[in-house]
């Protein structure tokens, strides 16, 4: 879903037709900004991409005619919608119903209506930039658009993201492209959630996306959802709590929240506010229905050994020295 972050912009993922009449849909983030009077969109959430990364694409809003549902124009697309740019049509996928109803809203209150001059010439306008990456070099042509009057800038050629464990290729998956995990035939566990979201490092303290899946026993975490075996894995019973972040303003991030275990403090940050709240309710709920109500870690631990005398009362450390 759409959501106002700290700057007052309405943010959030859409898959778009950068290339017209492709049928080719890439995963961007987008930015519609009412102050600057544009909408922009980046690889991913700026706050996780290098300093000084520049958007993929851009587009002013007064130059936005309308913008509606296509689902009818584009059946194949699934929450399809369409805004129309003087002769240009820019067609996007929403993650949902809600979604798509929500971002069609939002532009069309955001856009303020312009009727393009008839016969007004159409100019073209290639320039060529260059984008430097950590971690890897992307080069990429900016085309400009100049149609009936609206300038539309866009890319067209990418070369490598250079982002930590993103969809290289940032397309959709087809529905039946399942992750790995959820792709086996034999689940030792049921996956309760699964989905990516942004954590910090231990050392580094630097922001990674990662593949995050929740089971009945543990949260893990992976490179990306095609990845067999996990960066880390947390198990539920080491989880002393999990919540909305209360250090969310310092550290300018929106939609975090943290895990605390009995080793660590995990930050993790959500697309949206609703996928924040959807994590902390699943871990939540899975957390009471291994343990029961109100009980926690700490007296779980109590429990095992009072019940147990054999088990020693200090273990050594297992998994605990990843930087990730």
């Amino acid at each position: 879903m759409p959501y106002v972050d700290r700057q007052n912009r309405i943010c959030g993922f859409l898959d778009i037709e950068e290339m017209e009449s492709s049928g080719k849909f890439l995963r961007r983030y987008f930015i519609l900004d009412t102050l600057e009077g544009s909408l922009v969109w980046y690889m991913d959430n700026p706050q996780n991409l290098p300093e000084g990364t520049s958007y993929v694409g851009s587009l002013k809003l007064t130059y936005i005619s309308k913008v509606s549902d296509a689902t009818k124009l584009r059946p194949k697309a699934e929450f399809c919608f369409v805004i129309n740019a003087g002769m240009r049509k820019f067609y996007l996928q929403a993650n949902d119903k809600q979604d798509l109803v929500e971002w069609v809203s939002a532009l069309n209150n955001a856009t303020k209506i312009t009727v393009p001059k008839s016969g007004e010439q159409v100019a073209h306008n290639t320039a060529e930039a260059c984008v430097d990456t950590s971690g890897a070099t992307k080069q990429v042509s900016y085309k400009t658009e100049i149609i009936a009057g609206v300038p539309i800038i866009t890319t067209t050629q990418e070369k490598g993201e250079g982002q930590n464990g993103a969809d290289k290729s940032g397309m959709r998956k087809p529905p039946g492209q399942l992750p790995f995990y959820l792709s086996r035939s034999n689940q030792d566990q049921s996956v309760i959630k699964a989905g990516y979201c942004v954590k910090q490092g231990a050392v580094m303290k630097n922001w990674k996306r990662r593949y995050f899946l929740l089971d009945d026993n543990a949260l893990s975490y992976f490179k990306s959802d095609m990845e067999r075996e996990p960066l880390r894995v947390i198990p539920l019973k080491e989880v002393n709590k999990v919540q909305e972040c209360k250090q969310s303003d310092l550290m300018m991030r929106d939609n975090l929240f943290e895990l605390v275990t009995t080793s660590r403090t995990f930050y993790i940050q959500s697309d949206s506010p609703d996928e924040m709240h959807g994590w902390i309710k699943a871990i939540s709920g899975a957390i009471v229905a291994q343990r029961g109500p109100g009980r926690s870690a700490a007296s779980m631990r109590q429990a095992r050994r009072l019940s147990n005398p054999c088990i020693q009362r200090y273990t050594s450390c297992s998994g605990e020295c990843s930087t990730d």
